[in-house]
C-alpha cells in the first residue's frame, strides 16, 4: 500500500480536478500505482505508464508524443500532472505537441529557447484567469494594493483556476509565497462548472508566437480572496517579498 497521503479536497484550487482526483486517490492509497489509478478514471488519448517505461537519454517530452504514454512515477507531482491530462486533455495535448515540434527542430540542449521554457512554465506553474479590466491591469502592473483593497470585489467575476502541476504539489501545503503565472482567459468561466470548452479554447490559444512573448503575470494565488483565510488578517499584503512592485 502507498504511503498515506491526506488531500482536503475542499479547498478552492483543487475544484477543477477535485472529481477525478478523489477517485484516483483513493485508488492509490488503496495499493493502485498512480499510473494505475490515473488510468483507472476514464479514457484518455494517452495511457499512464510507469517511469520505467521511459528510455535512457530519450526526453520525456517526445516520449509521450510518439507513444502516446505517460511516464509516471509513484509521487504527488505526476499524479496531479495526471489530473490535469484528465481535465484539460486538449491543452495538454496541444503543449505536448509544440514541445515535440521544438525537439524535433532543435534537439535536446541544455538550452530549451524560449518557446520551450514558456511551455514548462505554463505546464509547471501556469493558471488561468479570467477577470474584469480593471482588476487584470492592476494585476499586470503588480498594484497589489488596489487588486487586493478597493478592486477587492471584482474577484467575485473573476475565474481562476491552478493549471500547473508543480504548483498544485506545493499548494498540498500552502504558504504565503506560491506564486503562479497567469494566463488571461478571454471568454468567462465557471472552476466548478463544465470545463471543456475552455479546455477547446486554450489549446487553440497555445501558439508557439504567443509562448514565445511569455505573456504571463505573476501571481501569489493564496493573496486571492477565498482562497485563504491568512489572506484576512492586517497587514497580510504588505510584505514586499512576496508582493513584489514590478521593476522599473
Amino acid at each position: 500500500m502507498a504511503d498515506q497521503v491526506t488531500i482536503d479536497w475542499r479547498a478552492p484550487w483543487w475544484t477543477p480536478v477535485r472529481a477525478p482526483g478523489m477517485r484516483a486517490h483513493a485508488r492509490w492509497m488503496a495499493g493502485d500505482t498512480v499510473a494505475e489509478a490515473l488510468n483507472a478514471c476514464g479514457p484518455l488519448p494517452v495511457r499512464f505508464v510507469p517511469q520505467s517505461a521511459l528510455p535512457a537519454g530519450q526526453a520525456y517530452e517526445y516520449f509521450i508524443y510518439r507513444q502516446r504514454a505517460v511516464p509516471t512515477r509513484d509521487n504527488l507531482h505526476d499524479f496531479f500532472n495526471g489530473l490535469i491530462w484528465h481535465v484539460f486533455t486538449r491543452a495538454k495535448q496541444r503543449l505536448n505537441a509544440l514541445q515535440y515540434a521544438e525537439i524535433a527542430r532543435d534537439g535536446v540542449g541544455q538550452r530549451r529557447g524560449p518557446v520551450r521554457d514558456a511551455l514548462t512554465l505554463m505546464d509547471e506553474n501556469g493558471a488561468l484567469l479570467h477577470a474584469p479590466d480593471a482588476l487584470w491591469q492592476a494585476l499586470t502592473e503588480r498594484r497589489w494594493a488596489d487588486a487586493f483593497g478597493p478592486l477587492r470585489s471584482l474577484w467575485s467575476a473573476a475565474g481562476l483556476l491552478v493549471f500547473g502541476h508543480a504548483a498544485l504539489d506545493k499548494l498540498l501545503t500552502p504558504y504565503k509565497s506560491i506564486t503562479v503565472h497567469v494566463w488571461r482567459v478571454a471568454p468567462p468561466f465557471d472552476p466548478a462548472g463544465d470545463l471543456a470548452s475552455l479546455d477547446a479554447w486554450l489549446a487553440s490559444d497555445l501558439t508557439a508566437e504567443k509562448l514565445a512573448a511569455k505573456p504571463f503575470t505573476p501571481l501569489p494565488v493564496l493573496g486571492v480572496p477565498g482562497w485563504w483565510s491568512e489572506n484576512e488578517t492586517p497587514g497580510f499584503y504588505d510584505d514586499a517579498e512576496v508582493f513584489r512592485p514590478r521593476r522599473g
